[in-house]
């Protein structure tokens, strides 16, 4: 994980993994064939996890809950697919809550911290504690996240902190506090000693990101949890709850959700070559951990998320965390490999004065994958850049903020880029099947385009 690791300068051979996702193309013509470069923002389905999403509908279409063969084949492959992530990121099977996706994994989280507190607040009342406790536990829950959070932790954070207040202006307070910790503009991720420093009485959550979706830059979390926990240890309860998205962490680095300390783990299965689909790790849900459904029903997931279970996007999943479990050393190596490469091919190709690595921080690990660069200029701007490649398919930052037009990234202002560089910022992350082949092709077609757009700008 470490920034300094050495790049390998033999390819491994991944021909057995199928990938043929690095070249999309309409048409004969190998030179004009795409080349995919956007691994953060959603990978292929693996053709494993394919046949297996295939073979779930085909032959495990009965409810899970019934008692004959077809549902009992979909209950197997459910238990299968538990067990195998959570193999994936440490736990037990019985940690795994399966939900739709990240989305609803963070937003599940943060609505249990809320209800939590209130919960233990009232029940605090009734016990009739003193008048200083009393007073702490009056104040409405606190969450603590960082700045350069995806909006499915951002928005329903500032849903929280607003609601209530729409159409009443002159309440004071929504339903909960939210301090944001802004990143080290040094080091680019949220250091440990300032969530602790934005901890107040009232703090029920801390909610800090695995590793960022545009930098790559991977957060101290075991540190975090670790000086978190210790403050826990000197205050009443409730304790703060620990929480880290894993969606761009998980199949390109190591993860372990009990040796980070973490409550809870969101994980995504399109980030990692599985399909649309997620789940949320809990340590010892509705035990060691609260866990507060969104959702009543049929009692599917042990109550936590009811609804009959999507079978086959489960199985994908399941499927997909094994190759990870078999895979990952090697995975990992060939990102390292052919992300160097690409680094290595700009700066050559452009030169150091023309390029800036938006990514790169002292002190700071990041994933393997991830190269947030741009190309310095006028007229040089990231979308106008990739709007006019012909093969390079890659984007300026998160797919979700795609409708922005030209306005540099929240997440790289805050992380001390200049506005300049922010504006003309690529983010380029290479996949399992991406060659050095491919890098080669993808400069070029940046040198090219970068070309013809500064003899229009002349």
């Amino acid at each position: 994980m470490c920034e300094k690791h050495a790049h390998h300068s033999v390819m491994p051979d991944y021909s057995h993994w199928g990938h043929s996702f690095g070249h999309l193309s309409d048409e004969n013509d190998a030179n004009d064939a795409r080349i995919y470069m956007d691994y953060n923002a959603t990978t292929p389905m693996d053709p494993e996890v394919v046949e297996a999403v295939t073979v779930a509908m085909r032959e495990a279409w009965g409810n899970p809950s019934s008692s004959y063969l077809p549902a009992v084949k979909a209950r197997d492959i459910i238990n299968q697919a538990r067990e195998s992530i959570s193999r994936m990121v440490g736990g037990k099977p019985e940690d795994i809550i399966f939900t739709s996706g990240g989305t609803e994994a963070n937003n599940l989280v943060l609505h249990t911290a809320v209800t939590h507190f209130c919960q233990s607040r009232v029940a605090a009342e009734r016990e009739e504690l003193n008048s200083t406790h009393h007073n702490d536990t009056a104040a409405l829950p606190h969450l603590i996240i960082s700045n350069v959070e995806h909006d499915s932790i951002r928005l329903p954070a500032q849903h929280l902190q607003q609601e209530g207040r729409a159409g009443r202006p002159h309440l004071q307070e929504g339903k909960a506090e939210v301090t944001c910790v802004a990143v080290s503009k040094a080091t680019g991720r949220v250091e440990a000693e300032d969530v602790v420093a934005a901890i107040r009485p009232n703090t029920c959550l801390v909610s800090i990101m695995m590793a960022n979706n545009e930098t790559g830059v991977v957060m101290p979390i075991k540190e975090i949890c670790q000086r978190v926990r210790a403050v826990n240890k000197q205050r009443p309860q409730p304790r703060i709850l620990l929480h880290s998205d894993a969606a761009q962490a998980i199949g390109k680095i190591r993860v372990d959700a009990r040796d980070m300390g973490v409550d809870y783990l969101t994980i995504v299965g399109h980030k990692f070559y599985g399909p649309r689909a997620g789940a949320l790790y809990v340590n010892g849900p509705g035990v060691a951990s609260p866990l507060h459904p969104m959702l009543f029903g049929g009692g599917q997931e042990r109550n936590f998320r009811p609804g009959t279970e999507n079978t086959a996007m489960i199985a994908g999943l399941g499927k997909a965390a094994e190759l990870v479990n078999t895979h990952l050393s090697e995975y990992e190596s060939h990102l390292w490999d052919i992300r160097g490469y690409l680094e290595e091919r700009l700066l050559a190709v452009f030169g150091a004065d023309k390029i800036r690595f938006n990514s790169r921080f002292p002190g700071s690990d990041r994933l393997p994958n991830t190269c947030n660069v741009s190309i310095l200029g006028s007229g040089l701007v990231g979308r106008r850049v990739l709007a006019t490649c012909r093969r390079v398919l890659a984007s300026v930052g998160a797919a979700c903020h795609s409708g922005q037009v030209d306005r540099p990234s929240r997440v790289l202002l805050s992380c001390g880029i200049p506005e300049d560089a922010a504006r003309n910022a690529l983010r380029l992350s290479v996949g399992r099947s991406t060659s050095r082949q491919d890098v080669d092709a993808v400069v070029e077609d940046l040198k090219e385009t970068v070309d013809v757009l500064e003899r229009m700008n002349q």
